[in-house]
């Protein structure tokens, strides 16, 4: 059974930065693309972060240059580093495994293509 762990959230002020982890089980991240979402109150889901299984990244414009995805095979984990946070940055944000879309499609992190979401962990970014 594939599980999906997030940590990492908090509050921070405006230019700081925080490190989000995604724990997973049940699954092999090396054989996967995987993604980081996030979901602020009143607003759809949106892609936040993608990476393929061989380490492509993709990115929404919103955050390019500040935040960086990466993962270790080794301890089935998923990483987000964001830095320069903004308040509009602030949501919940999420893990989860790629399961569907053709070879292409992952750049565009479209939630609708993932599964096995995590909990999520709040990030709170204050002016």
């Amino acid at each position: 059974q594939v599980q999906l762990v997030e940590s990492g959230g908090g509050s921070v002020q405006a230019g700081g930065s925080l490190r989000l982890s995604c724990a997973g089980s049940g699954y092999t991240s090396s054989g996967y693309c995987m993604g980081w979402f996030r979901q602020a109150p009143g607003k759809e889901r949106e892609g936040v972060a993608g990476i393929d299984s061989d380490g492509h990244t993709s990115y929404a414009d919103s955050v390019k240059g500040r935040f960086t995805i990466s993962k270790d095979n080794a301890a089935n984990t998923l990483y987000l580093q964001m830095n320069s946070l903004k308040p509009e940055d602030t949501a919940m944000y999420y893990c989860a495994v790629r399961v569907a879309g053709t070879a292409d499609s992952w750049r565009r992190i479209s939630a609708s293509e993932y599964a096995y979401w995590g909990q999520g962990t709040q990030v709170t970014v204050s002016s």
